[in-house]
């Protein structure tokens, strides 16, 4: 099962999450996973039936073709065998009673003797050099396969690097050294160690499920061991293992275990009480200058890769602000008329068309008869060129749980009011859904965003690129207005349009406002001219 071809422009995307667990029967044309491209989130269906075995975890991000799982068209429906592994029992402690020492073999898969280098793996994409931060095992020390042996620590994350092999580890790079993917860290010889070796008896195929919990301390290497950063502060704060908690895995003392000990330390013995002084009376306290303890609260913080569509958004608008010559221009309109006549005619218009009359069927269509005027406001640069349009693609940012989506209302300019609406709604309906598709979200000529609907009172909006303005919409704020010689209460909204300096003159960006101004307080302009 690989990762199928979406779309002409999408060469990657992020396996957001399982649908189905490792060892399932999965039939065919059962969703398996989901797939989050930076456009919309999809499902992804089995091609045949049978036992589903995983080959990439859930946030990978995945080439187009890239191997996502394997199916084993051969088994039956039912649940999979469990999986089994070679464990290696806990060395037997000697006792005096010890007579002959049993038959031994090496538990390991390489040859004895055979010396395996270890080198730092391919982290991540972007990650080229780690910092050898701190060793967990002794130079010369016997380690077993899968045994972690160093800490390495690059400007992401801080991880264990496990050995490869069992044997006596000796070390290469020492800590603090910077090494690049591929360094040589370190070397084990196979089967080198007393620990290596186990009585042939004792080693047999156990299901992994079935494993006893009784002996689970013996392989806990972390048990009361510090992370980096706990141990750093638990160096400043004079604590030791016993003073700490570990609640980490396999008992591993964390930053959070250390801060809690500070938090609350262990009840000490109360100090002797001084002597009275000579002539009977209490002796005086002794006045220090030691400042109170600052209280320590929980501070914990969690980290949390960014969506695919939240790259994406940013990238874009990261691009927008350094690649474009982008201003910003203010005007405000007073949308009494509009108010009045959407109260006049409301009732009539849902009966009608099932829908209701909002703001933005009608800032759109304003928009789209100035844009059709002023086709500056309406093009795009290709390169060396610009190019104009003529027609208006409107797209409307429509907030998500993912992210913000800007899909296109097309032909603006030949649509009734009633027409904009209930396409804005079927969008927007899409969207939170999670159902658009690429076709839809496609294109664009200019784009509105309505920051008032949360309360905003003035913005700048940063262009959607390649397109060479956008307008900001705010919440409506009755305030006094001077109209005719007379102070009046009006219902007012700061408009803001964002444009590209490279094509469109301060002259136009302002024409363009005061005629959306003009077009909204006189809405009758809207059916008319």
């Amino acid at each position: 099962m690989k990762v199928p071809v979406i779309g002409e422009s999408i060469t990657e995307v992020t396996l957001s999450k399982w649908l189905v667990a490792d060892g399932d029967y999965v039939n065919i044309d059962d969703p398996i996973c989901e797939f989050e491209s930076d456009k919309a989130t999809l499902e992804f269906p089995a091609e045949a039936a049978g036992i589903i075995s995983f080959v990439a975890s859930e946030e990978d991000d995945l080439e187009i073709g890239a191997l996502v799982a394997k199916i084993d068209t051969s088994a039956s429906k039912g649940k999979a065998a469990p999986k089994t592994e070679k464990i290696n029992p806990p060395a037997k402690k000697e006792t005096a009673a010890s007579n002959a020492a049993p038959a031994k073999k090496t538990a390991t898969s390489a040859p004895t003797g055979q010396v395996i280098e270890m080198k730092v793996p391919v982290i991540g994409e972007s990650i080229t050099e780690v910092t050898l931060s701190q060793w967990l095992k002794g130079n010369g020390d016997h380690v077993n396969i899968d045994e972690p042996i160093c800490e390495f620590e690059s400007d992401k994350a801080t991880l264990e690097f496990p050995a490869e092999a069992s044997g006596k580890l000796i070390y290469v790079a020492a800590e603090g050294d910077d090494l690049e993917i591929g360094a040589l860290v370190a070397r084990i010889e196979v089967g080198a160690g007393s620990n290596n070796e186990v009585a042939e008896e004792d080693v047999e195929e156990v299901p992994v499920e079935n494993l006893e919990t009784e002996n689970k301390e013996d392989y806990h290497y972390a048990n009361g061991y510090p992370s980096p950063a706990a141990a750093k502060l638990m160096a400043e704060n004079k604590l030791t293992e016993e003073d700490v908690k570990g609640t980490g895995k396999d008992g591993r003392i964390t930053k959070e275990d250390v801060m809690k000990a500070i938090a609350n330390p262990k009840s000490k013995s109360a100090a002797p009480a001084k002597p009275a002084s000579s002539n009977g009376k209490k002796a005086a306290p002794a006045k220090t200058n030691t400042a109170p303890a600052s209280p320590v609260g929980e501070r914990n913080e969690r980290v949390k890769k960014m969506s695919r569509m939240r790259r994406t958004i940013a990238k874009r608008l990261v691009s927008a602000k350094n690649n474009t010559a982008m201003l910003t221009t203010f005007n405000e309109v007073d949308l009494t008329n509009i108010m009045a006549m959407r109260k006049k005619y409301q009732e009539e218009f849902v009966e009608k068309y099932g829908t209701k009359l909002g703001f933005m069927s009608l800032f759109s269509k304003a928009c789209a008869k100035v844009l059709m005027e002023m086709p500056d406001v309406n093009a795009s640069i290709d390169g060396d060129n610009i190019v104009y349009h003529d027609y208006v693609d409107i797209s409307i940012a429509i907030s998500t749980p993912t992210g913000l989506v800007v899909p296109p209302v097309k032909n603006v300019e030949k649509m009734k009011f009633h027409e904009i609406e209930l396409a804005i709604k079927a969008l927007a309906g899409k969207a939170r859904a999670g159902e658009l598709t690429l076709d839809e979200m496609k294109g664009g000529t200019f784009t509105i965003t309505n920051g008032g609907v949360f309360g905003s009172m003035m913005s700048t909006p940063i262009l959607n690129e390649p397109q060479s303005a956008i307008l900001g919409m705010h919440t409506i704020q009755q305030r006094p207005m001077a109209v005719d010689g007379e102070v009046k209460i009006r219902p007012m909204m700061y408009l803001a349009l964002s444009y590209d300096h490279r094509v469109i003159d301060g002259s136009t960006s302002v024409t363009f406002l005061v005629k959306v101004k003009q077009l909204l307080e006189d809405p009758v302009k809207l059916l008319l001219l």
